[in-house]
Parts: structure tokens; sequence; C-alpha cells
């Protein structure tokens, strides 16, 4: 129990949370009304392939995050911090692409902390090996 990462389960039950709100949400508010655009056929189907790999790495991320803080590994620990500068690299793409269009795109608020959570887990990893 010792062990157990508080801050990768945190992680991961908001990613899941990101991931459900992705899914059910992004639906209804981008993808329904990409198909009801006058958008070229093969770029709306690239468009809904690129948001499906999101919604896979929104849930594989949150199994690996939720699986380490049961059963964390050492070799995971980089897959980890691997995971959560992803993160923390797209939040930055959403506020970057806020500023530049002055428009909110508030996405960056749940992916954020998703990193940040997964960095202090890491760092707490590495001081409790030690």
């Amino acid at each position: 129990m010792k062990n157990r990462n508080i801050f990768w389960l945190l992680a991961g039950i908001l990613n899941l949370f990101t991931a459900l709100l992705h899914t059910f949400g992004g639906q209804i508010e981008l993808i329904n009304p990409l198909f009801s655009s006058n958008l070229d056929n093969q770029i709306q189907t690239e468009l809904l392939s690129v948001w499906h790999m999101i919604t896979l790495f929104l849930f594989f991320t949150s199994a690996v995050f939720i699986k380490n803080y049961f059963a964390p590994r050492e070799e995971c620990r980089a897959i980890i911090q691997f995971i959560s500068y992803v993160y923390f690299l797209f939040s930055l793409s959403f506020i970057g692409v806020s500023i530049i269009n002055q428009i909110l795109a508030p996405q960056f608020i749940l992916l954020l902390p998703i990193g940040v959570l997964g960095f202090i887990g890491v760092k707490k990893y590495k001081l409790s090996s030690v």
C-alpha cells in the first residue's frame, strides 16, 4: 500500500473523465456538426479518424495511470513520464491556439493537470524508490 502513487490515481481518474467527456460531449458539440458541414467527405473522414485516435489515446493512458497506481513498476515510470510530457505539450498547443485565434479552447484545463499530476507522481516515485 505504501508504494501506491495517489498522483497517478488522480491523473488516471481525471484522464478517464476527460476521455468520457471527449467521447460523448465532443460527439455532440464537434463531430455531429462536422458531418452537417459542407466539408469535403475526405476531410470529414480524416478528421473523424483523428478524433477516434485521440479517444483511444485518452482511454489507454487512463488505464496506464490507474494500473500503475495499483501495481507500480519501475519500467512504467518512463512511460508515465512520456505520457505526462504529451499532455503538457497538448495543453500548450490549446493555449497557443487560443491566444493566436483569440478564442478560448478550454481543453487545456483538463490536459494540463493530468500532465502535472503525472510529473508529480514520477517525482514521488523516484523519491520513494531511493
